[in-house]
């Protein structure tokens, strides 16, 4: 029998898998045909001989101790039964008979034959879905198999990916036997074999044509720490040198634009603007709004949000064309970014002013000017006041260490702001707000009238809102960002 090792062999070399995988095939394949002859129902096993290449056939049936725990008649036998063909025979083991060689017929031949290509295929799958998975995150060559309205099957050679269309760089176009190249982000083992899927559109594309074509930063002297793309159109990249002889820039952008314009070529003539990272999110936000001018930059840290103040003649060329610039901005530094103009954020001050003046004059009774005078030491809110260390209150200057009029603000304060409690509480269980909407404890109670007044009583009405609806609800005080990851998790309980 050794023209079975043979095949084995053959089959094994030709596949690309394992010697052991073929003979395993075949065993089934053998038992298959086998069973079909003695009966489906008994435990028939095949057993190929790796190094002779002799086929045996084997019947299994397991020992029971007594007649009650049979449940297979044809796989199983009493001990008293088996004892009579071998007395060392104990209950739990298996009593094996050799049964005679089978000769295959035309319709055994083909189920073996089928049984023993699944084998081999599934091995082969198996094979290329443990190649590539280590694979993910490297930039591979292949050629273009078929194009399927925009999703592109692409020819690796060993196996095949997928480049989907929304993975695809808007306006690039392929045809069959075209090479290309791409970013493999992930490969899954599915039935129908592993499934390897492709991207031109990711940052990390981007990044890995840097990693080529720029040595340094395939050797870490320089890092790319951001990257921000709009695929096609504009990517902006920020990167930074652990060498301080070295020029980033200048390292990424080669002689003449060489190694930036190789990668602007690879992907469709996508503008690159390059930048240094600065740890200071207010530089790095100056920069990455670059080619406008930025005249002042206010960083709320809480809520992940800058203000930027551009002039007038600015404004468009930070916004950029349908908002490109700063949305690729945003991305980069990974806050979200408000542009105003220098008016606009003149006229914001002076309305957030007459707030703040509006509300301490009406909690403190107090005029006009001593209310400024908090403002500009510092004391812009009722809270501030209210729970601040009464040393605090007495240096500033105009109350002249007046330690009974310092008290007393504190008194009107915590009056006022008790009054307002009591108030929105009481306003609240009017409202019949349900339960699991105030225990997400995502608003203050304020937030939770707004939202009652607004008829959104429930954790699933809040899910139904949108970031922008729940933004007008609550105020400017929401921002977009905040607004996103509240209703995010008031949809937690859908996705469970």
């Amino acid at each position: 029998m050794k023209e079975v090792l043979m095949v084995a062999d053959a089959v094994a070399k030709e596949k690309g898998i394992t010697k052991e995988v073929v003979l395993e095939a075949m065993q089934e394949a053998i038992q298959k045909a086998a069973r079909t002859k003695y009966g489906h129902e008994n435990d028939i096993r095949a057993k190929i001989d790796s190094k002779t290449g002799d086929v045996n056939l084997y019947l299994y049936r397991e020992v029971m101790a007594s007649e009650e725990d049979i449940l297979d008649s044809h796989k199983q036998m009493t001990l008293e039964e088996a004892k009579e063909e071998d007395k060392n025979i104990k209950a739990g083991e298996f009593l094996i008979e050799e049964l005679p060689p089978i000769e295959f017929g035309r319709i055994a031949a083909q189920t073996a034959k089928q049984v023993i290509t699944q084998k081999v295929r599934e091995a082969e799958r198996e094979k290329q879905y443990e190649e590539y998975k280590d694979k993910v995150g490297e930039v591979i060559n292949g050629t273009v198999k078929r194009v399927d309205y925009g999703n592109i099957t692409v020819d690796l050679g060993k196996a095949e990916a997928v480049l989907r269309r929304e993975d695809s760089i808007p306006r690039e176009y392929f045809k069959n036997g075209d090479r290309i190249r791409a970013y493999i982000y992930d490969v899954k083992q599915e039935i129908k074999g592993p499934q390897i899927f492709l991207s031109r559109t990711c940052p990390e594309f981007l990044a890995s044509l840097f990693a080529q074509e720029v040595p340094e930063i395939y050797e870490r002297v320089i890092e790319i720490k951001a990257i921000a793309r709009d695929p096609g159109s504009r990517a902006k990249v920020a990167i930074i040198s652990h060498d301080s002889s070295i020029d980033p820039v200048g390292a990424c952008v080669g002689m003449k634009g060489s190694r930036v314009q190789t990668i602007v070529s690879e992907l469709q003539g996508e503008k690159i603007d390059i930048m240094i990272w600065e740890s200071d999110i207010a530089s790095f936000v100056i920069k990455a709004l670059s080619p406008a001018k930025i005249s002042k930059v206010v960083v709320d840290e809480e809520e992940g949000e800058v203000d930027v103040v551009t002039p007038e003649d600015q404004l468009s060329l930070a916004i950029g064309r349908r908002g490109q610039n700063v949305r690729l901005a945003s991305k980069l530094t990974g806050v979200n970014i408000n542009l105003m103009t220098e008016e606009e954020e003149e006229a914001k001050a002076k309305e957030h002013m007459q707030e703040m003046l509006s509300i301490l004059m009406t909690a403190l009774d107090i005029d006009d000017v001593f209310a400024r005078l908090l403002i500009t030491e510092g004391f812009a809110d009722l809270e501030d006041i209210a729970y601040c260390e009464i040393n605090e209150l007495l240096d500033i200057e105009g109350l002249d260490a007046d330690t009974e009029l310092a008290e007393e603000l504190q008194t009107r304060a915590k009056k006022y702001l008790s009054e307002k409690e009591d108030a929105l509480s009481k306003e609240l269980e009017s409202l019949k707000i349900a339960d699991d909407l105030q225990e997400l404890n995502a608003f203050d109670l304020e937030g939770l009238v707004l939202l009652g007044k607004a008829d959104v009583k429930t954790l699933d009405d809040l899910a139904d809102l949108s970031s922008d609806e729940l933004v007008e609800i609550i105020g400017e005080k929401l921002s977009l960002s905040k607004a996103n990851d509240i209703i995010m998790k008031a949809r937690e309980h859908w996705f469970k």
